[in-house]
């Protein structure tokens, strides 16, 4: 059979990416989206859809202007790669299952029957812990 892969979304590696490029970059201020765009290699339309989830989220902060850009809007030390995907991956989910960490199946037809809903629902919760104990801050050590 060989080696699977759970595969985390292209829009939650690369918002990761996108927020320890900006926790690596604004000692001395806001971070461009042009120059995060280039480092990380994200096409700025892809890159400024994410900027506007992570803000809504209350991740991330923007400021216009020459002198603008994006911030952190929390210290790097309480933000985990699990908040991250979370965000990216609402309601977060593993693989097709509508179930979520917390065991909510309501858009799936078969909840109250399925035979394998206990094993989606610990696996969500299990990645996600792990993904917990990956902290922004320490990542940049």
């Amino acid at each position: 059979m060989g080696d699977t892969v759970m595969r985390i979304t292209t829009k939650s590696r690369y918002a990761t990416r996108m927020v320890l490029d900006i926790a690596l970059h604004c000692e001395n201020g806001p971070v461009q989206s042009r120059d995060i765009a280039e480092r990380q290699n994200i096409s700025l339309k892809y890159l400024e859809k994410l900027i506007r989830e992570l803000r809504r989220a209350g991740l991330i902060e923007s400021r216009r202007g020459p002198q603008g850009g994006h911030l952190l809007a929390r210290p790097a030390d309480s933000i985990t790669v699990g908040d991250i995907v979370r965000i990216m991956e609402c309601p977060p989910k593993y693989d097709d299952c509508t179930c979520t960490a917390g065991g909510e199946c309501d858009a799936c037809p078969q909840a109250q029957t399925c035979l394998t809903k206990a094993i989606w629902v610990e696996t969500t919760r299990a990645m996600f812990e792990k993904l917990d104990t990956f902290i922004i801050g320490e990542l940049l050590d």
